[in-house]
């Protein structure tokens, strides 16, 4: 037993001692290097993990289709057409109209979505009960499956017995084609005042409800988080030097959780760029229809529907450099408004 008992503990010393040296190897292995190369082969061993994991699984797959983007035909088995692509997308009507609901639909979407958020997250945090009950019920359209949550969304918006134009008919409005509707919102609102091809359609408008109910939980519980970091007795301060509550969340509680608002909207706008779920189930794969269209359902038809891979991947590089581009300009110009002590 007594040998059986040191055995074991030499295992268990031998264990504790291996990440030991496996440190000191490194140790030994990076003094090789010249001093002048600083910290930068310790960011290598320690990233390079991740590195070969983007490498493979992101880095080769958008260098592949970059490739493929300067190629012409179906199925990529033309002839070298070199930007040929990149020119047919920069002057397609199409492909500027998909655009156009893709921005739309960011406007639409990521605002509201970080103003209720906001607000919901912010009452959350001044109750005392049942606060994770709340916090649980809030999160819960977020964990559901999109495509089941469109499904009873699609009911909702039925044009024939949908409980949205029950309610229009019990409040003496007229029936509305909801997600079949191509005019402007704008131009139903107005009474036909504003031109049908001016603001987004009334179905973008129902895709961009259901995505607001949808994504918001997500925001709900980063801004409880980011609400639970600031020290109370800064707010308690303001009180007492005799600030109101509206005062106290615009001065105090919202630069201190500028960090948090700004990684939302920079998350955000990347992920209503390249929303395709919720378009592909409410319209069941509309992609046809083009005020419903966005640059990812655009992408989605060229490339599988039409075969033109080329054409394809050349417009999905587009969009790629759009997102790089509008990220930069928000740490460029929103960055700076961020507080981070």
């Amino acid at each position: 037993m007594a040998e059986r008992e040191s055995g074991t503990a030499g295992i268990v010393d031998g264990a504790a001692v291996l990440p030991d040296r496996i440190l000191g190897l490194l140790d030994n292995l990076l003094e090789r290097f010249p001093r002048r190369f600083g910290d930068m082969p310790v960011a290598v061993v320690l990233t390079l993990p991740a590195l070969l994991v983007l490498g493979f699984f992101s880095f080769w797959p958008m260098i592949n289709s970059f490739v493929l983007s300067l190629y012409g035909g179906k199925r990529g088995a033309g002839a070298f057409v070199g930007l040929g692509n990149y020119l047919e997308a920069m002057h397609s009507g199409e492909f500027w109209k998909s655009l156009t609901v893709t921005v739309y639909y960011v406007l639409g979407t990521i605002p509201p979505m970080l103003l209720f958020s906001f607000l919901i997250a912010l009452a959350l945090h001044r109750i005392g009960r049942a606060r994770s009950f709340f916090r649980t019920l809030y999160f819960l359209p977020y964990v559901t499956s999109v495509v089941a949550a469109a499904m009873v969304w699609r009911t909702l918006f039925n044009p024939h017995g949908g409980v949205f134009n029950l309610l229009l008919a019990w409040g003496g409005g007229a029936p509305q084609q909801w997600l079949l509707e191509p005019r402007g919102v704008l131009h139903l609102i107005t009474g036909g005042v504003v031109d049908p091809s001016v603001g987004p359609s009334l179905a973008l408008c129902c895709i961009m409800l259901f995505d607001i109910w949808h994504g918001c939980g997500f925001m709900v519980v980063v801004f409880l988080a980011g609400l639970s970091s600031i020290p109370r007795e800064i707010e308690e301060s303001a009180r007492i030097d005799g600030a109101g509550g509206l005062r106290t969340t615009w001065h105090i509680t919202l630069p201190l959780l500028s960090p948090t608002v700004f990684f939302l909207a920079v998350v955000g706008v990347v992920r209503a760029f390249q929303a395709f779920n919720s378009f592909y189930a409410l319209t069941q794969g509309g992609g046809n229809t083009q005020d419903t269209r966005n640059l990812i359902l655009f992408i989605y038809s060229q490339f599988y529907d039409y075969g033109y891979w080329g054409y394809a991947t050349a417009a999905s590089t587009l969009l790629t450099l759009a997102i790089v581009a509008l990220t930069a300009l928000q740490w460029r110009f929103v960055g700076r408004r961020v507080h981070y002590s």
